[in-house]
């Protein structure tokens, strides 16, 4: 029986495609394709296990050595910053990191500015690299809110389409940085696994660079 590779993928749409990568690559797991509730699924003759978790999650699996291996966006990597290897930007679940405010608006740079959103290190990190004060206000959910209801000046969110934003009468003023999926890599479980994990960057390399 081959060594069991611990794979964590997000749960919803970008892992499912992830998933179709994995297997295009060599590393299928039909179970994981049934209708149902579970969320460990193996397949012991190639040798991997896969499960579903929260996309925010994965990262705190992987660097825990719940998992070998996982799928977890920029944005969570750059706010986290968990203590794993980024081996692979994947090339899928591409958006933005973006800074947003109410149409017309303008920040005159005279008082501090306020700022909701979910990903504060990165925003704090953005503007102070552009030497400019801010009042950091966290929130979980629904960050759009925030300049609506004259909670913040601005949000720094991650912005796909942008269609919520405008049905919502804000516009993004500008880019914090581009966002992708990451293969990333439990630090103690590479220098074990690292050739069966190298096959998997492999596998998957030769597709980002089909997609490029």
């Amino acid at each position: 029986m081959k060594q069991m590779l611990n794979i964590a993928l997000p749960k919803g749409r970008l892992g499912e495609k992830v998933y179709a990568m994995f297997e295009k690559a060599g590393f299928p797991c039909p179970s994981i394709k049934e209708t149902n509730r579970k969320l460990i699924f193996e397949n012991e003759e190639v040798g991997v296990r896969y499960f579903w978790v929260k996309p925010s999650d994965v990262a705190i699996y992987v660097e825990r050595g719940a998992a070998d291996v996982g799928v977890a966006g920029k944005d969570i990597l750059l706010e986290y910053e968990p203590d794993v290897y980024e081996l692979l930007d994947l090339g899928v679940g591409v958006c933005r990191m973006a800074v947003a405010a109410r149409e017309g608006f303008r920040d005159d740079g005279a008082r501090t500015l306020k700022v909701a959103t979910k990903f504060s290190r990165i925003a704090k990190a953005h503007y102070a690299s552009l030497g400019r004060d801010i009042d950091v206000i966290h929130l979980n959910g629904s960050i759009e809110l925030a300049p609506i209801l004259g909670l913040s000046d601005v949000i720094v969110d991650i912005v796909e389409t942008g269609t919520t934003l405008k049905e919502n009468h804000l516009e993004v003023v500008e880019t914090v940085l581009p966002i992708s999926a990451r293969l990333i890599a439990n630090k103690s479980g590479f220098k074990f696994k690292s050739e069966r994990i190298e096959q998997i960057v492999r596998g998957l390399s030769m597709q980002t660079e089909e997609q490029a």
